[in-house]
Parts: C-alpha cells; sequence; structure tokens
C-alpha cells in the first residue's frame, strides 16, 4: 500500500510550510529540514518506504516546541537522491550514522513509520554506536517477516518458474510484448511503482526478518499502530512488544498502515501522553 497523495500541512493544529536544504552525504545530495529550537534535545523522524518527509510535518509540528526534529528523505526516497546500486536495511543504517555525524547529532530520540521502523531496529541492536538513542517510537513498523498462505506460497512459486521462463532469450525473443506485459502487473503498487534500483532495494528489506534484533534493543520503545493495518499487521506489533524489553504497544482503532494520518488527533494523544509521562517520570531528553 502506497503512502497518501496528499501533504498533510495541517496536523493537530500544528502547520507547517517551510523549504528543505540540501546536504551532500557520501555523494549523494539528501534533502532534509530542522525545525524547533536549537538547544532542545533531538528528535530524528525515519521515513517509510516510498514517502517523501513532508508526509511526516504534522509529526515534527506535534513535539518541535520540545525537540530540535530533523526530517530527511534517505537515499532513493524523496527528493533526496537515488544510490547507484540497491542498498539493504543494514547500509541504511550506516547512512544514518554518517548523515547524524555530519549534522553534529550525538543524541536522540528516534522516530520511524514502516521502512524507517526497520532501519531504527538495525541502529538500535548493534552493540555500539557513535551517538546515543535515548528512546524510540516506532509507528506501524516494518521488520517482522510475514507469514504466508498456502496459497500465497502457490502464486511464489508459480511466479518463480514463470519468470525463469520468460528470462531465456529466446522466449522472451518470440514474446517480448507479452512477457513486459505480464511483467509490468507482477508484485505489489510499491514493486511496481519503483525504479529498478529501488525494486532491488525493495526486495532485499521484505525478504529480511528482524526478531532476533528484538531482543538487543535496549531503549524505552513506544509501540503505535493502526488496528487494520495491513501492509504490517497489528500481529508484528505483538512480536516486538513480546520481544523488545522495555516497550509498550498503544492501537489506534480503525486505523491502517498511516495511522497518524488517518487518526492524527488520537496519535497525538498518545504521543503527548507519553512524553509527558517520561517527563514527569524524570526521564526528560534534556536530562
Amino acid at each position: 500500500m502506497g503512502p497518501p497523495v496528499y501533504i498533510p500541512e495541517v496536523f493537530c493544529g500544528k502547520i507547517i510550510r517551510m523549504n528543505n536544504s540540501n546536504l551532500e552525504v557520501e555523494g549523494l545530495t539528501i534533502s532534509y529540514r530542522i525545525t524547533g529550537p536549537e538547544n532542545a534535545p533531538w528528535a530524528v523522524i525515519m521515513q517509510g518506504w516510498g514517502t517523501n518527509c513532508r508526509l511526516y510535518d504534522g509529526m515534527a509540528g506535534l513535539i518541535n516546541d520540545r525537540f530540535r526534529v530533523l526530517q530527511f528523505d534517505l537515499p532513493g526516497f524523496g527528493m533526496s537522491d537515488e544510490p547507484s546500486e540497491s542498498w539493504d536495511v543494514e547500509k541504511y543504517a550506516d547512512f544514518t550514522v554518517t548523515l547524524l555525524d555530519r549534522l553534529h547529532i550525538d543524541r536522540a530520540m528516534l522516530i520511524g513509520h514502516s521502512y524507517g521502523g526497520r532501519v531504527i531496529i538495525r541502529l538500535a541492536s548493534r552493540e555500539s554506536l557513535p551517538f546515543e538513542i535515548s528512546r524510540i517510537i516506532l509507528v506501524d513498523s516494518a521488520g517482522i517477516l510475514p507469514v504466508r498462505t498456502t496459497a500465497q506460497l502457490r502464486r511464489q512459486k508459480r511466479f518463480k518458474a514463470l519468470k525463469k521462463l520468460f528470462d531465456n532469450k529466446l522466449v522472451y525473443f518470440l514474446f517480448d510484448e507479452i512477457i513486459d506485459d505480464w511483467k509490468s502487473r507482477q508484485g505489489s503498487e510499491d514493486y511496481r511503482m519503483a525504479s529498478p534500483v529501488m525494486r532491488g532495494t525493495l526486495v532485499k528489506a521484505v525478504n529480511e526478518d528482524l526478531t532476533s534484533l528484538l531482543p538487543a534493543i535496549r531503549q524505552d520503545t513506544l509501540l503505535v499502530w493502526g488496528e487494520c493495518d495491513t501492509a504490517t499487521p497489528i500481529r508484528d506489533a505483538h512480536i516486538m512488544e513480546e520481544n523488545i524489553p522495555n516497550s509498550g504497544l498503544a492501537v489506534i482503532p480503525g486505523a491502517g498502515h498511516f495511522s497518524f494520518v488517518e487518526n492524527p488527533s488520537l496519535f497525538a494523544h498518545i504521543i503527548n501522553s507519553y512524553l509527558d509521562a517520561v517527563s514527569a517520570g524524570g526521564g526528560g531528553e534534556s536530562e
């Protein structure tokens, strides 16, 4: 499922209208924006697959009265340059480390939606990092390998058999138009809309199960999930809650994969309540 087609400039009473800045990192031009008080603790928002970081303007506006908020487009996302080859999640984690170093961020709360959650899980499960993760918020996060039904397994087996046949040069020469049409209708919407490089990136991501990394996450972690999410179903949220030692789950009834857009008022209430409780309990980010 792709992201909403509109940009939520108005979100829970907050309005953000500003242009992105650009920064060259590892030879790629990266689009980013920073809001919030200069001396406030950092929060970094990690985007979902195929989105523009502006989709998270409202999320940033929700917290940038108490945080210095970084939003950025990952390579191949939004307005940032596409890498020359397909990256796996580990490479995106390495890139994030480099970007935060360039921006002199040595401590931050990490907020990840969908694919961004994958990157955060990779980062937080490492034995050491050059920056400190103060706490984590995962929103409809990816990272759990889905359980495939018998019908899905049959379709996958049929697809692989046909792909092997159609990759034969003689067969393609004889039936190129038919084969091209068949290929254009395969895969998810995200896959079909992606460039060849990003298709490879997506394949690497969806075939990777990060469940074994979850117990290594040491930070306090809030999970926020849409009850009706079909891209990363609520089952995934329960697996994360069971495996991340210091975690809690808040479910948004009736919402799907973009729960923060679909029910912004409840999402805002959850985030504000959580951050207020952290502050009241002596776990303020500025400490």
